[in-house]
């Protein structure tokens, strides 16, 4: 496959939600199609009360079951799921957006408070759902979008049938987590790797011009998980340019997190109490990677209507494991998914024949009262 030069950001009016003259994402785009075999729709969505532009993608919209709706993490896109997208709608729509703030959707100033900034995400998630016209849905968030995940279910839990939390970001108070070979590393180096997991996306911005090819040179792994995709940058380029504009969404990450290493949410989702509040009949399901870098051990214990939650670890699969190992993913994803179409099929048939058997002893009544 050629590679496609792009040009700096420099040159570009990051301000913008479209570029005038050339927009390396409809370059991706195609290369995007071009792999993925299903039918698929790119299409803005908007959003009439918040004046908002969510890009959107969507597969296989006309498949019978329920549809599965995915939010990627921190510096994402729509392209993060390419690996994923053919194999989960098999049998049902997959719907992937743009958050706020990141890749081609609106990059407005969210508030500077991490509570405004989180009801912010959420409301627009919920206008975008009504805007698509989604009724019930399953929703799989990765990372920052499995805290976000989280957070609507929780408002919004009416919508659901299932929840996909994938390596999600957010959930444990500060702690002193480190994997064995991390603890090994001095206290100065650490907190470097920390904050450089973050920063880096602002070092991209500042290089201007040379920002993808640092981009190549320091992020050479992420191109190694979509080798089987593209044989050349094309992953990296997506990526460059989706956080070379102006980083609203990075900006509320942020706010939502503690510095100096953003470990941790400023509201922790689990100690909040909230997680388990979510909707006793909706399902929850963990997906870990074995070597994440994120703190696991405050699932040691916790319970969720007294049951332990359900959490699935992805043999030699690390933060990102939708792309590490897609077709391990791909396949308990799929698993969950068939069983969820089998309950709310039950649960379908089980209220029809309530309401059948209401609607004959209304009618006996009328009888007798004739």
């Amino acid at each position: 496959m050629a590679r496609v030069r792009y040009p700096s950001p420099c040159s570009l009016n990051t301000n913008a939600l479209v570029f005038d003259f050339f927009d390396p994402f409809n370059v991706f785009a195609s290369i995007f199609s071009d792999y993925i075999k299903c039918s698929l729709e790119k299409k803005w969505v908007d959003l009439p009360q918040s004046q908002h532009r969510i890009r959107t993608i969507v597969a296989n919209k006309d498949k019978p079951k329920t549809p599965l709706v995915m939010i990627h993490g921190l510096g994402g896109g729509v392209g993060v799921w390419v690996h994923n997208i053919d194999s989960l709608a098999e049998k049902r729509p997959v719907y992937a957006f743009d958050l706020l703030g990141f890749g081609r959707s609106s990059r407005h100033e969210f508030s500077h408070r991490a509570q405004p900034i989180e009801k912010e995400f959420v409301e627009s998630i919920e206008e975008w759902r009504k805007e698509i016209k989604i009724d019930k849905m399953a929703l799989l968030g990765h990372s920052l979008g499995g805290y976000l995940a989280s957070a609507y279910s929780i408002k919004y839990p009416e919508n659901r049938e299932q929840l996909f939390l994938v390596d999600p970001w957010g959930f444990p108070e500060e702690s002193e987590f480190e994997t064995e070979p991390f603890r090994r590393v001095p206290t100065v180096l650490k907190e470097f790797d920390r904050i450089f997991m973050y920063e880096i996306l602002a070092v991209f911005r500042a290089a201007g011009p040379l920002g993808p090819r640092l981009m190549k040179l320091i992020f050479y792994k992420i191109r190694t998980k979509f080798d089987k995709v593209f044989d050349d940058n094309t992953i990296l380029d997506y990526i460059y340019h989706c956080n070379a504009q102006r980083p609203t969404g990075e900006a509320a990450f942020r706010t939502l997190s503690h510095a100096p290493n953003y470990d941790n949410a400023k509201r922790p989702m689990v100690y909040r109490g909230k997680l388990a509040e979510i909707h006793k009949d909706i399902p929850i399901t963990f997906i870990n990677g074995s070597h994440t870098w994120l703190d696991t051990t405050w699932m040691d214990g916790f319970q969720r209507n007294g049951k332990a939650l359900d959490v699935v670890v992805i043999k030699d699969a690390d933060h990102h494991v939708h792309a590490d190992k897609p077709v391990d993913f791909n396949n308990v994803i799929n698993k969950y998914l068939d069983k969820m179409d089998v309950d709310s099929d039950g649960k379908r048939k089980e209220k029809l024949k309530e309401e059948a058997d209401w609607k004959e002893l209304l009618l006996k009544k009328c009888e007798q009262l004739w």
